[in-house]
This record gives C-alpha cells, sequence and structure tokens, in this order.
C-alpha cells in the first residue's frame, strides 16, 4: 500500500517511454528510438533506486521502534526484579 503512489509512478513513467518509443518508430527515427530507450532506461533504474531507498528507510525505522520497544520491556523487567528484592520484613 505505502509503495502503491511509487510503482504507479513507475508505470506512469514506462507508459510514457512506451509512447515516445511508438512515436518515434512511427516517424522513422531510429537514432532518436535508441536515445529514447536509453533515457527510458536511465530514469527507470533511478525510480528503481528511490524506491529501494524508501524501503530501507522504512525497515530502519520498523528497527529503530523495535529497539525501543525492547528497551521498555528491558526497564520493566529491571523493576519487576528490584520490586522482587525488597525483603519480607519491609527492611
Amino acid at each position: 500500500p505505502r509503495y502503491k503512489k511509487d510503482i504507479d509512478v513507475l508505470e506512469g513513467v514506462q507508459l510514457k517511454n512506451y509512447k515516445a518509443e511508438n512515436e518515434a518508430l512511427r516517424s522513422g527515427q531510429s537514432a532518436s528510438l535508441a536515445a529514447v530507450k536509453q533515457n527510458a532506461e536511465a530514469a527507470f533504474q533511478n525510480l528503481l533506486t528511490v524506491i529501494r531507498k524508501l524501503a530501507v528507510c522504512s525497515e530502519v525505522r520498523q528497527l529503530v521502534s523495535g529497539a525501543e520497544s525492547l528497551q521498555l520491556v528491558a526497564d520493566l523487567l529491571k523493576s519487576i526484579d528490584s520490586i522482587s528484592e525488597v525483603p519480607e520484613d519491609g527492611q
């Protein structure tokens, strides 16, 4: 769901590039077609890189959140351990 927008962008870029390629083919501009293909591939690779970086950032955020949760649990366990060490006679 989160990456749906990125995927839609990729599909839009691909569609735009296919249309440009089709137009170049129709007009017989093979040199232009090669340039269009090269530009399309470069744009596609750049978008893939951005999506991968977004995924890594998301995973890092999840790891940090998990570490914070574990720290809270550890602190809670320390507190419970301290409470259980109090002698029964109240001293």
